[in-house]
C-alpha cells in the first residue's frame, strides 16, 4: 500500500514574508488604488490565507500606510536614481522632468492623488503622506542646490523653487483620473512643468526639454 506524499508548504523567514506582503500591497496600490487593497486581495495574490497577512499587519491601516511609503519610495528612487548623481545638475533635472511625464509613472500621480484624498479621513496615512512629501522636497531641493553651486541654476530660494515645480506636477496629476475627452486639452500643458522649472531655475527656454 502506497501513500500519497503530502505537499509541504515552505515557511519563509518572517522578514522575507513581511517584505513580500509589502511589495505585493505596494504594487496593488499603484495599479488599483489604496482603497482597493485588502488583506484578502493581498493574500489571493500571494496564494496564502488572509490570516497570514493579518499576522504581520493586524490592522489594514498599518498595511496601507507602509504599502504607500514603499510604493512611492521605489518610484521616487527611479525618478531620481543614485546613478544620475555623477551627471550635471541640468541633465539630472531634465531627466527627472522627462520621467515624471512618462506613462510609466502615471500610476504614481494617481497614487499620490488617492493617498491625499484618503489622508483626510486616516490620520496615520496623513502622517505618512507628509513624511514622504518631505523626503521628495528634500531630494529635489538638494538637486537644485547642486545646480546653484555649479552655476547652472539661478534662484535665491531653492526650496521655494522646488515647491513650485512639485505643485505644478501635482496640479497636472489632479487630472490623471479624468478621461482624455474631458480633461483640459491644450498644447501648453504638454510642456508646462518643464517651462515652470526653467523659469524658476533661471534657465533659457528649452534647456530642460531634451530629457537627457
Amino acid at each position: 500500500m502506497t501513500s500519497t506524499p503530502r505537499s509541504t508548504r515552505i515557511r519563509k523567514p518572517p522578514a522575507e514574508r513581511r517584505a513580500e506582503i509589502l511589495d505585493t500591497a505596494a504594487r496593488l496600490a499603484l495599479e488599483h488604488g489604496l482603497e482597493r487593497v485588502t488583506m484578502q486581495l493581498v493574500a489571493g495574490e500571494l496564494g496564502v490565507r488572509p490570516g497570514l497577512i493579518s499576522h504581520y499587519f493586524p490592522a489594514i491601516d498599518a498595511l496601507l500606510c507602509e504599502a504607500f511609503a514603499r510604493a512611492v519610495t521605489r518610484e521616487r528612487d527611479a525618478l531620481l536614481p543614485d546613478a544620475d548623481r555623477a551627471l550635471p545638475p541640468v541633465r539630472r533635472m531634465a531627466r527627472f522632468l522627462d520621467r515624471v511625464g512618462d506613462a510609466d509613472f502615471a500610476n504614481l500621480g494617481r497614487l499620490w492623488l488617492n493617498a491625499r484624498h484618503l489622508a483626510r479621513y486616516r490620520p496615520n496615512l496623513r502622517r505618512v503622506v507628509a513624511e514622504q512629501e518631505a523626503v521628495m522636497r528634500e531630494m529635489l531641493t538638494a538637486l537644485i542646490e547642486d545646480g546653484v553651486r555649479a552655476g547652472d541654476f539661478v534662484t535665491d530660494d531653492p526650496s521655494a523653487a522646488c515647491v513650485v515645480v512639485l505643485v505644478t506636477i501635482d496640479g497636472l496629476d489632479s487630472y490623471s483620473n479624468v478621461d482624455d475627452d474631458v480633461a483640459p486639452c491644450h498644447p501648453v500643458l504638454d510642456t508646462l512643468v518643464v517651462r515652470v522649472a526653467e523659469r524658476e531655475l533661471g534657465l533659457p527656454q528649452g534647456a530642460l526639454s531634451s530629457g537627457g
